[in-house]
């Protein structure tokens, strides 16, 4: 064989192979943009589409593999009648193109389908310049080298612009005609084919479009019967009803993944439900100054989110309505104190332990004195930790945050809870038993899950595909029962919340803790059953005050109709509390409880133990103001003997005689206390 003709068929080989890589390379880089076009659907728990995410270019693209072999006809009979035998382009169109380059014609020649799709998944529909041309060629050819004919007609109708971001035939369908293509009517096709050279201008929701669709039809020859075509108003109407499907509820934009299936664990029928009743009761609200209001629902024990309302209308252009409040950071209030408890109970806390809610001083870093109120700035004496918590006293709290330490709740809220806090959270020092702590309301009722979980946390759950990948015990099941216990009694409750109140329901199984921040900005409560949790924020989106609104009065009434709905859904399964381990006490302030095993005196008067001040009041180093009527009470923990500076005293109220500083002194049997005042 001639050595030349060798070297000419190895070279002829070699550029066939690289030709050969290219088109692979240049067919795999057009499906993956054809891949990526197709729009996310999101669907809901129980298969209803919930939305469908736009693409790159903005278009809504529902693809669909089984086009129906009536619009396949009609598409290559209008676009392309060669489709079937060419190669990817028409040659007679190539010559065109290359003689209107030269000047020599103004015609260009037409694309084929091939070179068409190309066009679009290259982004060059507007781009019409020959180097592009001879781009798309050489992209078609790849295409057609590497896909079989149908593929490549299906990718073309799934890629179709239809105009008003409609893209590929199914979206069109939808969008236009509220029909799937496969109960499309002849004249449905046709409306839609006349609108692929101009869909901007002529498709089917435009004044033209049947017109024109009428002339094209005529010159392919093509019977049409004009009675069946849809005119603009009746596509305006069906258009409005997709883009309205389309959107994506701003709820739920963060957990739409790449995937172009998305399964989330809302339950979207129950989702509209419940923002209707949210709607509905914010307006009621308004009138106490509250515009915004948010709300999440989280199936028990799995940790799927069944609801989430970050706002009442988000298509409405009212204040904050916009804004997502569900991921907004707010002040949390009275809502850590279980958490704070259930910290003391391990350590040794009962809810029959003995608490001395009085005034007390606390200095501050900056070396004034702080004297904590409770919420109706009155104090109880010796008080339970029950009735505590169930009456959300902050003295309570308080103190038992100084029993279990702030280094202790702090490493069991940043560690254990896996929270982060909008400022070192050693900043908020004992402000954390007063509600000073800050959190979004998904992270809150995150955490509360724990109690209907007795003391295991679960990441919690937004797509169905996915697994939780956290599962932790962060409680031991005894003192989480202890909480449940006091959340779900409401007769102690009574005190703060009234016998008549939003927060009993029919329903006896339930468990609820409310919240109000300062200057009342923000209204919460997150209740829960051992099948669902159900939290609740009603606001400001601004962070202005609320006229009033407690926990109780603004979040209670939307959270009292949402458990309303819960309770009689299937989500309901009537699952009791579990407190196995709960033992009654007979006390002296009623019956209480504790466990199984408790030493009841140690555990009652366990505070006590740390506390050793004698005299409750006045507090060492306070200042007064001076005058003639001033008097201060004096009292202590004990009875004992009082000294004003040095000299016995035997009356039950103090009154200087001048300003300056006065030495109080008490004894009794088994200590002594001396503090220093000042009146000036």
């Amino acid at each position: 064989m001639n050595k030349k003709f060798i070297i000419i068929l190895f070279f002829g080989i070699s550029i066939l192979i690289i030709l050969f890589s290219f088109a692979i390379k240049a067919n795999n880089e057009l499906l993956e943009i054809y891949k990526i076009n197709e729009s996310t659907q999101v669907f809901d728990r129980n298969n209803e589409l919930i939305s469908i995410a736009s693409n790159s270019k903005d278009f809504y693209a529902l693809y669909d593999n089984n086009i129906n072999q009536e619009f396949k006809d009609l598409i290559i009979k209008k676009e392309d009648k060669y489709f079937y035998i060419h190669p990817g382009f028409n040659p007679a169109s190539i010559v065109l193109d290359l003689l209107s380059e030269v000047g020599v014609t103004l015609r260009n020649g037409s694309s084929t389908i091939t070179q068409q799709l190309a066009k679009i998944l290259l982004k060059n529909e507007n781009k019409r310049s020959f180097n592009n041309k001879i781009k798309e060629l050489f992209y078609a050819i790849s295409l057609e080298l590497m896909n079989s004919k149908e593929d490549i007609l299906s990718m073309y109708i799934n890629s179709i612009y239809f105009g008003n971001h409609l893209q590929g035939l199914k979206t069109a369908s939808l969008g236009y005609f509220n029909s799937d293509p496969d109960n499309l009517t002849k004249e449905e096709m046709l409306q839609l084919i006349s609108s692929i050279n101009s869909p901007n201008q002529n498709n089917p929701k435009g004044p033209n479009n049947i017109e024109v669709t009428k002339t094209i039809s005529r010159n392919l020859k093509i019977d049409f019967d004009e009675n069946y075509f849809l005119n603009e108003k009746e596509v305006q109407k069906n258009l409005l009803i997709f883009k309205e499907s389309a959107i994506v509820p701003l709820e739920i934009k963060n957990y739409i993944t790449n995937d172009k299936e998305v399964k989330l664990t809302i339950d979207y029928k129950l989702n509209e439900i419940i923002r209707t009743s949210l709607k509905e009761n914010i307006e009621a609200l308004q009138t106490k100054k509250a515009k915004n209001a948010a709300a999440i629902v989280i199936s028990i024990p799995d940790n799927e989110v069944l609801s989430m309302i970050g706002s009442p209308d988000p298509s409405s252009n009212s204040e904050g309505y916009q804004i997502n409040m569900l991921q907004k950071t707010r002040q949390i209030a009275s809502t850590i104190k279980p958490f704070i408890y259930l910290k003391a109970f391990e350590k040794g806390m009962r809810p029959y332990t003995l608490i001395d809610d009085r005034e007390y001083k606390y200095e501050l870093n900056d070396f004034s004195s702080f004297y904590p109120k409770n919420y109706n700035y009155e104090y109880n004496g010796e008080i339970t930790a029950h009735y505590a918590l169930s009456n959300s006293i902050n003295i309570g709290a308080l103190k038992t945050l100084e029993f279990v330490t702030l280094n202790t709740f702090n490493n069991f809220f940043i560690n254990d809870l896996n929270q982060s806090t909008v400022q070192d959270i050693e900043s908020y020092g004992l402000g954390i038993a007063l509600g000073a702590l800050e959190m979004n309301l998904i992270d809150l009722a995150h955490i509360f899950t724990i109690f209907p979980n007795y003391g295991e946390y679960k990441d919690l759950k937004f797509n169905l595909t996915s697994q939780n990948n956290l599962a932790k015990t962060v409680s031991n099941k005894p003192y989480i029962e202890l909480i449940n216990k006091i959340l779900n009694d409401r007769k102690t409750g009574m005190d703060q919340f009234g016998m008549i109140s939003l927060l009993n329901l029919p329903n006896q199984n339930y468990a609820l803790k409310t919240g109000t921040s300062v200057d009342y900005k923000d209204s919460l409560i997150v209740g829960y059953t051992p099948d669902f949790v159900v939290a609740v924020w009603v606001g400001n989106a601004d962070n202005s005050a609320t006229e009033g609104l407690s926990g109780q009065q603004g979040a209670g009434l939307i959270w009292s109709s949402i458990m309303e709905i819960m309770l009689n859904s299937e989500y309901n399964k009537n699952t009791q509390f579990d407190f196995t381990h709960i033992k009654s006490f007979d006390t002296e302030n009623g019956l209480e409880w504790g466990l199984v095993g408790d030493d009841f005196n140690k555990a009652q008067n366990i505070l006590k133990e740390l506390d050793n001040s004698l005299i409750t009041n006045p507090h060492d180093n306070d200042v007064f103001l001076f005058d003639k009527n001033s008097e201060i009470k004096l009292s202590a923990n004990d009875e004992c003997e009082w000294f004003i500076n040095d000299e016995p005293f035997t009356d039950l109220f103090f009154k200087p005689t001048s300003q300056g500083t006065y030495k109080i002194k008490a004894k009794n049997k088994d200590k002594e206390e001396t503090i220093y005042i000042y009146f000036k």
